[in-house]
């Protein structure tokens, strides 16, 4: 899945002295704070650290509250969707509107039926919200299922992704590892392009077979006037 990414940081964090016999607790206390949350200096919601202290000693700094900096070396695995990046989720909810899912667990994405292909149509079967696709029958997307979907823009500050169902290679994971593994998108629409191709090429050879056999009956009709 995009969206993924790891960052390498050179940090100090600041303890305050009534934790100082304990620094390298308050330190990772410190970082779990900015877990699931966005950070602009990362560009990123982080999702996970590793940590390596550089020095065994903190330094103290001066001021009113002397606080005391460790320099540390951290590691972070970051979620940082941008558009048109391939994000999967796990469908929690569909109405006739919408598809909505969660992504790695904690982001929720939301698919309007704008942003849904024509292909896949809305159906409630046996009380049961889906999207079943008109083409392939056995297409479907219905709670529980996992989708690929593209990424229209995300909200940093609620960690919401609206997402979107238009290009051919999104959909349910399912179907799709199944039907379109090793079949970059490139390919199908180049082979949709050639099958077009040749549909135009056998209306031309129709129309220039059709138009030698109207040009004998002119002829027999002028020799006979």
């Amino acid at each position: 899945m995009e969206g993924l990414k790891v960052s390498d940081a050179n940090l100090v964090v600041y303890v305050h002295p009534s934790k100082s016999n304990k620094v390298p607790q308050a330190v990772l206390n410190e970082l779990s704070t900015l877990l699931f949350t966005f950070s602009e200096i990362f560009d990123g919601v982080m999702l996970a650290y590793d940590v390596n202290f550089l020095e065994k000693c903190a330094k103290i700094l001066s001021g009113v509250h002397p606080y005391l900096g460790v320099k540390l070396k951290a590691t972070f695995l970051l979620f940082s969707p941008k558009p048109n990046m391939l994000l999967e989720g796990k469908v929690v909810k569909i109405t006739q509107d919408s598809i909505h899912a969660i992504v790695l667990g904690f982001s929720s994405a939301i698919i309007a039926d704008k942003d849904i292909r024509e292909e896949f149509t809305y159906r409630n079967k046996h009380g049961q919200d889906r999207y079943t696709s008109r083409l392939h029958k056995r297409h479907v997307i219905k709670v529980g299922s996992m989708i690929r979907f593209e990424v229209k823009s995300f909200d940093e500050e609620i960690l919401h992704v609206f997402g979107s169902l238009k290009p051919d290679a999104t959909g349910s994971i399912h179907w799709l590892d199944r039907n379109l593994e090793g079949v970059p998108q490139s390919d199908r629409s180049a082979k949709k392009k050639r099958e077009n191709e040749g549909e135009l090429q056998i209306v031309e050879q129709n129309a220039m077979v059709e138009e030698p056999m109207k040009k004998p009956k002119k002829q027999r009709i002028k020799e006979e006037s």
